[in-house]
């Protein structure tokens, strides 16, 4: 669990760290910029929130055969 939080926060520092220097950087205007860039975050979130809930019923069915009886 620790791996998968602090990949988690790497991905995030990373993210946080690229969109900031994509803004310094950036030809185009800050408003179109802005837009480009909610719009990459809210599928990154979507994308990641898409995984945890994969990840949870993959866990929640194993959990499920490890407390069924055993025959």
């Amino acid at each position: 669990m620790r791996q998968i939080f602090g990949f988690l926060i790497g991905i995030f520092v990373g993210w946080l760290f690229g969109s900031t220097i994509a803004i310094l950087l950036a030809p185009e205007s800050g408003e179109e910029l802005r837009g480009r860039l909610r719009g990459r975050a809210s599928g990154f979130i979507e994308e990641v929130r898409s995984a945890a809930n994969s990840r949870r019923a993959e866990l929640e069915h194993h959990l499920e055969e490890l407390r069924a009886p055993r025959a």
